[in-house]
């Protein structure tokens, strides 16, 4: 295992050391490791975001090349439609 050396600020040097006193950390390399697995995990999920965020794109794109798409306004005054007559029909 390869090993590395890390400069902290005094007030970080303590934290890291209280956590370990705690019991939440064997070591100091322990701790390091944690947060290391961790930011792995989040980049990860950032990128698997990412990737379906693309993908979400590039259907939304091929589907107004298609012709499958509606225009925004009358989606909206379709829906306020259907709200006002679900309103009216409501016993008052």
């Amino acid at each position: 295992m390869a090993s590395m050396n890390v400069s902290l600020p005094d007030p970080m040097r303590d934290y890291v050391q209280r956590r370990i006193d705690s019991g939440h950390y064997a070591s100091v390399s322990d701790y390091v490791r944690d947060l290391i697995r961790r930011d792995q995990g989040e980049t990860q999920d950032v990128e698997r975001w990412l990737h379906d965020l693309d993908a979400s794109i590039e259907r939304g794109l091929a589907d107004a090349e298609a012709g499958r798409t509606h225009d925004l306004d009358d989606a909206c005054d379709a829906i306020i439609d259907r709200i006002r007559t679900r309103a009216s029909a409501q016993p008052q």
